[in-house]
């Protein structure tokens, strides 16, 4: 499922994808989540997953501070979150995704830890209606937000993804980390195991 989900998003044209990005963005800036975060963790598209980058501008003029993940050099499977700015030094990870310096962008004062962010956009390979989802199976957003099952307040955890990586449904794991919301170009899904919380969210 992840091999075909994966194939059909690379196929969408550089036009496709321009018009998917723009949706997106619309809908992301209407959510409260990021209409009131100050700490916002995104991604930059690798593979063909949808772009958030056009929601950066719109977040800085917001006076909010932006971060992209980085694969952390001596934890297996574990995210360090780094503020991105137009000076950042980037480079290509062992995947090929680019991603903050470790050696200049990563240092410490330009770090935060996951549970300081106020919301974190992560990229989907599939979700169904329910609200459940599948990654790249590597458990790098499971692992580094599992804290979230039990702490409070947390970051607010918002999947993206194409509307064409909708499945009819899929497997809950044990150690998947349930979502706050999925965000594709045509909807804004809430999962129900999140109903009851206030409007902003939480």
């Amino acid at each position: 499922m992840r091999r075909d989900l994966r194939r059909a998003r690379r196929a969408l044209s550089p036009h496709q994808q321009r018009i998917a990005s723009q949706a997106l963005c619309r809908r992301l800036r209407q959510l409260p989540e990021l209409q009131r975060a100050r700490r916002v963790a995104l991604y930059l598209p690798n593979d063909g997953e949808i772009d958030p980058t056009p929601l950066i501008a719109w977040l800085r003029r917001r006076g909010a501070e932006v971060y992209l993940p980085v694969l952390r050099p001596l934890v297996e499977n574990r995210l360090w979150f780094v503020r991105y700015d137009s000076d950042t030094r980037m480079r290509r990870n062992r995947f090929g995704i680019a991603e903050p310096h470790t050696r200049f962008g990563a240092k410490r004062q330009r770090r935060l830890p996951a549970w300081a962010l106020d919301s974190v956009l992560m990229p989907l390979v599939g979700f169904d209606g329910a609200g459940e989802r599948i990654g790249m199976g590597g458990g790098f957003y499971d692992r580094t937000f599992a804290f979230t099952r039990l702490r409070r307040p947390a970051p607010r955890l918002i999947g993206l993804a194409h509307a064409c990586q909708r499945v009819t449904a899929l497997p809950v794991a044990a150690w998947d980390v349930p979502l706050d919301a999925i965000v594709s170009d045509r909807e804004v899904l809430r999962p129900q195991r999140t109903k009851g919380r206030n409007d902003d969210g939480r």
